[in-house]
């Protein structure tokens, strides 16, 4: 299972190490790139690499076999690629979290990815300490996307058959109540649980609660997804 937060608690990277091992999956056509990644996580006592794959076939079935709580996800494979690896694993119980490894960012690919239910991206040249502190909060269930990339999401979405998308994007987000629909902006811009109740002056498990919510009615698997959504209906706003 993958490890979470106490409920009422907000993990924070000092906290990594105290929880259960996170177990993970490298997913790279490149067996140097394996290597690189399988070294640079080594130093983390939390973090257990316990399979790698060369393309994305291979992954799911090593997925399937060894229940990893995070999964980092080359895009462009040979054979299977990162993409459809994606939406697979994610639409599977137990669905590990996924992060994709990635040369560019904020491209069609990887808006796919995230809709597919992708917990974030990383660019394949991300430090080793960026990279370690990134799957821990992807286990903890925390998207990983930094304002700067919230921002060029926003416009890449704004691309892309907007009128289209936008009323579809509305029309979803009308099943939500006021509250829910204010909890489903500030998620897409990209505040925490913490931050939320503190600009709305709610308790935490309150809005843990609300958001919960989101994805039940939104028949949503995690926070990006709810984010790109907000993008998508022109609600967010990351100020």
């Amino acid at each position: 299972m993958t490890p979470t937060a106490p409920p009422d608690h907000e993990p924070s990277d000092e906290s990594a190490g105290e929880g259960p091992i996170i177990d993970v999956l490298v997913v790279d056509d490149d067996p140097v790139v394996r290597f690189g990644l399988k070294m640079m996580l080594s130093g983390a006592r939390d973090l257990r690499v316990v399979a790698e794959a060369s393309d994305g076939a291979e992954a799911v079935g090593l997925a399937r076999r060894h229940r990893p709580d995070v999964v980092l996800m080359d895009i462009r494979m040979p054979g299977t690629d990162g993409l459809t690896a994606t939406e697979v694993l994610r639409g599977r119980p137990p669905a590990p979290q996924v992060l994709v490894l990635t040369t560019f960012d904020a491209d069609d690919h990887v808006l796919r990815a995230l809709r597919a239910g992708a917990a974030g991206f990383l660019l394949k040249d991300t430090p080793p300490d960026e990279l370690v502190i990134a799957i821990r909060h992807a286990a903890w269930g925390r998207p990983v996307l930094s304002p700067e990339v919230t921002r060029r999401l926003i416009a890449r979405v704004a691309e892309s058959g907007q009128d289209t998308r936008q009323a579809a994007a509305r029309r979803r987000l009308d099943v939500l109540a006021d509250r829910e629909r204010t909890v489903a902006a500030e998620i897409g811009a990209g505040r925490t649980n913490a931050e939320i109740a503190a600009r709305h002056h709610l308790g935490l498990t309150t809005v843990k609660t609300h958001v919960s919510a989101i994805l039940t009615k939104l028949d949503l698997n995690n926070r990006v997804q709810v984010a790109l959504l907000v993008y998508e209906a022109g609600l967010a706003s990351p100020e």
